[in-house]
């Protein structure tokens, strides 16, 4: 499986839903998809996961992203040649990693914010409502990164490649 072709598959996924949301919906509106459970809500964040930076000058937030990017980019392609052909799901997973990582960088790059939209109305974990208002790269990564730790976690065979 292809790291790059999943990544590709994302990063369109997301710019075209993102373009979608930014023409025809104005800043602020909210679409009800699933009465009190889903929403698409559009806003501009500046910042990133939980509005981190968000209130940072730009000439400070917009380079440091840039660098995080690159690094995190470095990290993936580094780890991806370290796994076989064959372990496909954490080569899908690298993929989701990377392709969400880069739709949310394009819209730094040409808009210096982040279009988020979903909006999970009634979910929440121990009495905490889930607040947060994110978008396709956004669930990329983090199912990635989840499906990531999950097979480091119960498959034995992950845990131990690389150490011999």
């Amino acid at each position: 499986m292809k790291i790059r072709n999943i990544s590709i598959g994302v990063v369109l996924l997301d710019q075209l839903s993102k373009y979608l949301v930014v023409h025809f919906c104005y800043k602020g509106q909210s679409i009800v998809v699933l009465k009190n459970i889903l929403s698409f809500t559009y806003i501009d964040n500046p910042g990133a996961a939980f509005g981190f930076m968000a209130d940072t000058q730009s000439w400070i937030r917009i380079p440091f992203f840039v660098l995080i990017t690159i690094g995190a980019g470095l990290i993936v392609y580094s780890y991806q040649r370290l796994i076989p052909r064959e372990k496909v799901w954490q080569r899908f997973s690298l993929g989701l990693i990377w392709g969400g990582a880069m739709g949310n960088f394009v819209d730094r790059v040409f808009y210096r914010q982040v279009v988020d939209f979903i909006d999970v109305e009634k979910i929440s974990f121990w009495n905490y409502h889930f607040p947060f208002i994110f978008n396709v790269a956004d669930s990329c990564i983090t199912v990635g990164l989840t499906l990531l730790i999950s097979i480091y976690i119960f498959d034995k065979n992950a845990q131990t490649e690389g150490m011999a």
